[in-house]
């Protein structure tokens, strides 16, 4: 064990093995980017319960099991784009094996999928929802828009929405930082 008062080699002060300190940058940007794409997909699966609970009256109903609390709260009837939308949860589990292994391929692949059916379906609902959430807001009648549970129908998808779009953007940029951060190591992993 070192320590500060002890002997030095003649010609030094010793703090010469301050070089030896240092970690690389795409390596400390790859394990901070990793972190957050984790998070990120976190986030997602937050996301994608939320949904599943809109859609839980709906999946029940085709399984003919009926609950009557359930049935209760009269959920509207699901569009295709939030079953589609669903789907990109499984390119979660592409993301983290990437992750996991570094593989510049699979994250590539994660990318894709999530702007397809990630981004796809969000932008889908943002804009057929757009016509019913912009009367709200600049009339403020709620008379020819869909109300549930009290609340404007389109301004309670702009809030999913909105948050989905955060968090697919960052994952987004978070996978492409480590992307950069792969490629820049000097030599490619092969896939």
């Amino acid at each position: 064990m070192a320590s500060k008062s002890g002997v030095t080699i003649p010609g030094t002060d010793g703090s010469d093995f301050l070089h030896r300190q240092k970690v690389a940058a795409q390596y400390q940007i790859s394990a901070q980017n990793k972190s957050r794409l984790k998070y990120c997909i976190f986030f997602h699966y937050l996301l994608f319960f939320a949904m599943l609970s809109k859609l839980s009256a709906d999946i029940l109903d085709r399984l003919d099991i009926f609950i009557l609390e359930i049935e209760e709260l009269q959920v509207p009837e699901p569009l295709w784009w939030e079953y589609i939308w669903c789907f990109s949860l499984l390119l979660s589990f592409i993301g983290l094996t990437a992750v996991r292994k570094n593989q510049i391929k699979t994250m590539k692949q994660y990318m894709i999928g999530i702007g397809v059916f990630g981004f796809g379906p969000i932008l889908y609902a943002a804009i057929y929802y757009f016509g019913e959430a912009w009367e709200y807001l600049s009339t403020g009648e709620t008379d020819e828009i869909m109300i549930w549970q009290g609340y404007p129908y389109s301004l309670l998808w702009y809030a999913f929405i909105i948050l989905a779009i955060q968090v697919h953007s960052f994952s987004l940029y978070f996978a492409w930082n480590l992307l950069t951060a792969w490629k820049a190591r000097g030599t490619k992993k092969i896939d």
